[in-house]
């Protein structure tokens, strides 16, 4: 069996953080993920993703997020249920975020995400269950550490309008 949900999408509203009694921190977020088809009219539909996240990757989500803010989500879909004020069963179907990546660099989207920025590091931040972030961060923004990497933007084919040695034993096909 496998249960396995991928997400990329801006948070709706700023993350709620809260406690248990016990002193465990979780957090609270909706995330709209943007469909890949138009409806009859041409206009873009999104869906609204209700998300939980525990411990210390909760407590940088509230404190590194907030409304706007692109964020990826790694985890995993939950229902649950519980009885409502009436006294009616109420069921409700979330994503537990085992990680959440901050996509956008700090004041990126009108000041939305700080994003990704925890602890001083550029590019991308995870805000992992197991802890310490300070560890694997594969995205730092280090001068000079860059050789080999190419912008998105850049054209990593561009050479001065020059020949391209390749062999037959190079193609793919």
């Amino acid at each position: 069996m496998m249960n396995r949900v991928v997400l990329v999408g801006r948070l709706t509203k700023d993350p709620e953080l809260r406690y248990t009694p016990n002193g465990v921190p979780v957090a609270t977020f909706t995330l709209a993920v943007n469909r890949t088809f138009t409806n009859q009219q041409g206009e873009r539909e999104a869906d609204f993703i209700n998300c939980v996240i525990w411990r210390k990757p909760a407590e940088n989500v509230a404190n590194f997020l907030k409304k706007g803010s692109l964020a990826g989500v790694d985890g995993r879909v939950q229902t649950r249920s519980y009885d409502g004020q009436d006294g009616k069963r109420v069921y409700v179907t979330e994503v537990l975020a085992e990680s959440v990546q901050f996509l956008e660099p700090r004041g990126a989207s009108g000041g939305s995400a700080p994003g990704g920025n925890a602890g001083g590091f550029g590019g991308q931040r995870e805000a992992s269950p197991y802890g310490n972030n300070n560890q694997n961060q594969p995205y730092r923004n280090n001068n000079n550490n860059n050789q080999g990497y190419t912008r998105m933007d850049e054209d990593p084919f561009a050479n001065d309008g020059g020949q391209i040695d390749i062999s037959d034993d190079d193609l793919p096909f």
